[in-house]
């Protein structure tokens, strides 16, 4: 990339950061992946798992593309892989409770959490992809078209099951899988709606 003028300390340790979470979500959909009791959403983890592998890759070459080594290490870099490896060794110790439907909620929250991460970096490269001009500027905005919507579903998704597995371990009428993957929910406003609108899926039921 011959424009490296967008590359302030802050962006590029929000790319490290960007790096570093969707090497920790492959972690993370991993294990998830062992925690998973209902067969849908295993697919949807699945899915996602696919995905964050591809999203590494897609992270990696727009840091090749200007100039940057993907293995430099930052103190928020560190600080993401801590928090990732926590959420996974959670999830390794609600397997080892012995309650697999306990250990499914700890795994939905826990990929939430990954999740409210992964989307808040997409969103701030997409921000930064406006701002800039030049390469750099376009390299950002290819990546950030390539994977923000899967980065509202993982997110938007996982919230629903996350909600819908409470409910149901609390005794009362859940919807599954969520209306938010019923109704393929990509914006905070679809999710907003579709929560709203679950009283007529149980209703319905």
């Amino acid at each position: 990339m011959k424009d490296n003028t967008l590359l302030t300390n802050q962006v590029t340790e929000l790319l490290y950061q960007a790096l570093e979470t969707e090497k920790g979500g492959v972690q993370i959909y991993t294990t998830a992946l062992r925690c998973a009791v209902n067969e849908k959403l295993r697919e949807e983890w699945q899915k996602y798992l696919d995905q964050t592998k591809n999203h590494v890759q897609v992270v990696t070459e727009v840091l090749a593309s200007m100039g940057l080594d993907p293995e430099t290490e930052t103190a928020g870099r560190k600080i993401v892989r801590h928090i990732g490896t926590a959420l996974v060794k959670s999830m390794e110790m609600a397997l080892r409770g012995g309650d697999p439907k306990s250990a499914q909620i700890v795994a939905a929250e826990c990929v939430t959490l990954a999740e409210t991460k992964d989307h808040l970096n997409w969103s701030l490269i997409g921000e930064v992809a406006k701002k800039a001009a030049g390469d750099g500027a376009d390299v950002l905005k290819e990546a950030y078209d390539q994977v923000e919507d899967e980065e509202d579903e993982h997110l938007y998704h996982t919230q629903g099951w996350t909600r819908e597995l409470w409910i149901e371990a609390l005794g009362m009428p859940a919807v599954l899988p969520p209306p938010e993957e019923v109704q393929d929910v990509g914006t905070a406003a679809e999710a907003a709606q579709a929560k709203k609108g679950r009283k007529k899926a149980v209703a319905s039921r």
